[in-house]
């Protein structure tokens, strides 16, 4: 006669184990878990991408904006201003394309002179506002070279050039207004006014709809031994 097996041992046996059923359900939810857990992961990364990039491109811009600024409020005052001469470097000069600053440095690499110059010109990655400076001027023909070469410098780089251009930040045009006779000018309006310093620069600056500050950026510089009303 077979041996009975108690009812309490049989649901030992059966309490055990899964079955197969059980297990590809199990085995199921867990694959869907993992496939949620790592799109959010994803999800995460790519706005953290994004978040870093948005924030880089800022501080790029505050950095050009700043370095702007060190160089207007750098600016050799004590010399002739421009178009007013021929053949001596002026203290800044606008020529439609690029402004250049003749500017007073004190670096590791030397103290002295130097041009400064500042453009919007297109590189491999697209138009950008960009800056170029030449090294420490040693003698006054150094510098009427550096001058010259500064005007020249948006047009045609030379591999040399690019060496000392600093790419700021994507834009898509630039304007820039001089401050005289209490009000804000076009640099050449007059050949009076191009024969003296202005009192201010104003930058407006273009960025592209892609931009976290996309649309147009104004920024005003005044001279800061300038006197009178600067608005």
């Amino acid at each position: 006669m077979p041996r009975q097996v108690p009812r309490r041992q049989k649901a030992c046996s059966k309490a055990g184990g899964f079955t197969l059923v059980e297990l590809l359900v199990a085995l199921m939810v867990m694959a869907l878990l993992s496939l949620m857990s790592w799109r959010g992961l994803d999800a995460m990364g790519r706005a953290q991408t994004q978040t870093q990039a948005r924030a880089d491109t800022l501080q790029a811009l505050s950095n050009g904006l700043a370095q702007w600024g060190a160089d207007l409020d750098a600016m050799a005052d004590d010399l002739p201003p421009a178009k007013s001469i021929n053949t001596t470097p002026a203290p800044m000069e606008w020529n439609g394309q690029v402004l250049r600053i003749t500017r007073y440095s004190n670096t590791a690499d030397g103290a002295g002179l130097r041009v400064i110059a500042w453009t919007l010109m297109a590189d491999a990655e697209g138009k950008a506002w960009q800056r170029w400076q030449s090294p420490v001027a040693s003698t006054r023909a150094d510098l009427q070279q550096f001058w010259t070469r500064a005007g020249t410098w948006a047009q045609s780089p030379t591999p040399a050039d690019l060496t000392r251009q600093v790419r700021i930040v994507d834009a898509t045009d630039w304007q820039i207004f001089y401050f005289r006779g209490d009000a804000w000018t076009n640099p050449g309006s007059s050949s009076d006014a191009a024969a003296t310093n202005p009192d201010g620069v104003r930058l407006q600056l273009t960025l592209p709809p892609n931009h976290p500050l996309a649309g147009k950026l104004i920024r005003d510089w005044i001279r800061p031994t300038a006197v009178g009303s600067k608005s």
